[in-house]
This record gives C-alpha cells, structure tokens and sequence, in this order.
C-alpha cells in the first residue's frame, strides 16, 4: 500500500446477503480496508438501510443502495457474492470502470464465464468458490493425495450446508471433484448420488452428493477408499466469517495485481 492512499475502498455486492453481512463487518476490522459502497438488487426491501447497521456491526454511514455503477465509481474492488444470474452485466461494468473483482458467485453458467474471462483481460478477477483459507488448503491436500494414491482407491465427495441453498452440488465440492481429477490426471465419470438398482460401484467413478438441513455453514469431505483402509480428507466452517475474511484478503491481492483471472490458490501462494 502506497503512503498515498489511506485505505483500499472496497464495494460490496449482494450487501443484504448472507455473505454480503459478513464481509462488511469483517472489513470494518480491518484498518488497510474501508467499505465505499453496498449494492443489492432494486427490489431489496433494505435499500437505504445503512450498510453497517444492517449487518450488526454499527453504521457505516453508507446506504445499501440498488446503483452499482455509482458504487463502482468510488471504489477500488468489487467484493461480489451476488446471484449468477446478473454476472455478465456486472463483470462487463467491473470491467468498463476498471474495478478489480473479488467473485464468490457460484452456479455460474458458459456465458457467465466467458464474461469473466473476457473482464479478466483487463482488470484483476478472483472467482473462487470458496474463500476459506482451510478449505483452499484442502484442495491441496486432496489433488496430492489423489496422485499419490492412483486408481485403486475410490472417491467420493460429501458436502453439507443449509436449508437455504439454492444450488447443488456446491461449488466448493465441483471445485474438489477438479482437484481429484487434477491428482488423477484424467477427466472422471461423475455421478451424483445414487438411487435403486444402481449396480457395483465402477472403478474411476467419481460420486458427488449434497445433503441440506439446518443452519449448516458448510461441511466438505473427501473419502478415498481403498481395499482395507480409508483416508477422509475434511474441512468444516462454523461461522461465514472465515468466508469473508479469505475474501477480503483476496481483495486486497486484487488491487495490487496486473489484470488477469486469479484463483485462491494465487493469493495464497499455493497453485
């Protein structure tokens, strides 16, 4: 950080989330960054609540507010855990305002993507699924094991979370499954969850299964299961607010790097 400026001046969009709560009040700890701006949808029913009180962390003195250009404007990243659906129109205005993006959407779909890859080509973009620093040390872990302990163990991936949420499987388990195939060195046949007459399991399956209930932050674990032994590979969070610190330190990588898209991994000198 240059002596120059003061703070990093962060956006953060989907304020009134989940997510969105956490990450303002997590950056109110944090004397390098400061919270500009909060965005939500138009018709969020807390549009110009103050963002800080809506997160139980004391006024800001910055409304929630449904203009995410104006946001865009005053700040110097985007912290964006908002809907896929709006992904390419706000990956374009990142882009267009040269607002470096820290991305938590997941359920993403090949046009969303590509709207990021195309962002990537001129402003920084972290797209994770998972912010955890835990959880992105896990994907480690499990791309090493699966190299290491090669066909002859089976794997499946378990993950939990809470009542509320929308997709399936998450996109920390898809992330997990990529790191297996990773560690394998070859693309597995998926299959999520099983049901009836299914028949023996097949060598090099890859099975995936989501289990919702309860107020569960979220829970992954991986098993590799070999003839007389299993390894379980596992990360649970108890508060978002891992979460959103791993984003908020994502998003001061972000300011300081050249345009491109980045991982977790990049930011925590792992890849």
């Amino acid at each position: 950080m240059s002596a120059r400026q003061a703070c990093w001046k962060i956006a953060v969009v989907g304020a009134a989330g989940r997510m969105g709560q956490r990450v303002i009040a997590c950056a109110k700890e944090l004397p390098e960054a400061c919270v500009c701006g909060a965005v939500d949808v138009p018709t969020c029913p807390v549009i110009g609540t103050d963002a800080g009180v809506h997160a139980g962390c004391g006024a800001l003195g910055v409304a929630i507010s449904a203009d995410l250009a104006a946001a865009c404007a005053a700040a110097d990243v985007a912290v964006d855990f908002a809907l896929a659906g709006g992904v390419a129109a706000r990956m374009e205005l990142y882009a267009r305002t040269k607002t470096a993006c820290v991305l938590g959407t997941t359920g993403v779909d090949a046009a969303g993507q590509a709207a990021i890859a195309r962002a990537a080509q001129d402003i920084a973009v972290v797209h994770a699924p998972n912010f955890s620093v835990g959880v992105n040390v896990l994907c480690a872990l499990v791309r090493r094991a699966a190299a290491v302990l090669g066909s002859g163990y089976d794997v499946e991936i378990v993950e939990m979370h809470h009542r509320h949420k929308k997709d399936a499987p998450s996109g920390t388990a898809v992330r997990l499954a990529e790191m297996v195939e990773a560690g394998a060195g070859a693309a597995l046949p998926r299959v999520y969850g099983r049901e009836g007459e299914c028949g023996a399991r097949p060598r090099g399956e890859l099975g995936i299964h989501a289990v919702r209930g309860g107020d569960v932050v979220g829970d992954h674990t991986v098993i590799f299961a070999g003839e007389g032994e299993r390894i379980e590979l596992t990360h649970k969070a108890s508060t978002r607010d891992t979460f959103a610190r791993g984003a908020l330190r994502a998003a001061l990588f972000a300011v300081q790097a050249r345009p491109g898209l980045y991982a977790m991994e990049d930011v925590l000198g792992i890849k």
